[in-house]
C-alpha cells in the first residue's frame, strides 16, 4: 500500500492543474501570459516568470537525481539556480516551459514506482550537507512549488496592470 505517496502525487497534480481551494494553479496562472511577458522583471527585486519556472525546473531535476541516485549535485549558490533572463531568452519560452512540464511527469512517474517506506529512506543533500529522509525533499519541493505559485500570481497581476 502507498496512500502517502499517492496523496503526494495528487497534491503535485492539483497544484499544477487541479481544482484548488486557493483558486489558482500553475496552469491557470501560466495560461494568462504570453511569450512577450515571461522575460520581464516587473520591478527591481522580483524575478521574471521565466526565471521562476527555470528555477523550479532546476530543483525538480535535482529532486529526481536525489531519488534516482541517493545524492544531489546542486546548491543554492550554483549559477543554474537563477539563470539570467539573457540566458533564458536564448533557450526560449517553449523550451523552458517544456522542460518544466517534463520534470513534473518524470517526478510523478518516479514516485509511482515507490511505496510509502521509501519516504523514510535517506539520501545525502548536497545543499544542506547531510542525510535527510526522502519525505523532506519530496514535501519540500511541493512547498517550494506553492511558494513560487504565489510569486507568479503577484508578478502576473503586476505585469497585466502595468502593461
Amino acid at each position: 500500500m502507498k496512500p502517502l505517496i499517492e496523496n503526494i502525487i495528487q497534491q503535485y497534480q492539483e497544484v499544477q492543474n487541479g481544482k484548488l481551494w486557493i483558486g489558482s494553479t500553475f496552469t491557470s496562472k501560466l495560461n494568462q501570459v504570453d511569450e512577450s511577458m515571461v522575460f520581464i522583471r516587473p520591478i527591481t527585486g522580483l524575478h521574471s516568470i521565466a526565471e521562476i519556472i527555470s528555477h523550479l525546473t532546476l530543483w525538480r531535476k535535482e529532486t529526481i537525481l536525489k531519488i534516482e541516485t541517493g545524492e544531489g549535485s546542486k546548491t543554492d549558490d550554483c549559477e543554474e539556480n537563477w539563470l539570467s533572463n539573457d540566458k533564458l531568452e536564448l533557450l526560449g519560452w517553449p523550451y523552458i516551459k517544456s522542460e518544466y512540464d517534463k520534470t513534473l511527469i518524470t517526478l510523478i512517474d518516479l514516485l509511482k514506482s515507490k511505496d510509502d517506506n521509501f519516504l523514510n529512506e535517506e539520501y545525502f543533500d548536497t545543499d544542506f550537507k547531510g542525510n535527510y529522509t526522502y519525505s523532506f525533499v519530496i514535501n519540500g519541493m511541493l512547498h517550494h512549488d506553492i511558494y513560487h505559485l504565489g510569486q507568479l500570481g503577484i508578478i502576473i497581476k503586476y505585469l497585466k496592470e502595468n502593461n
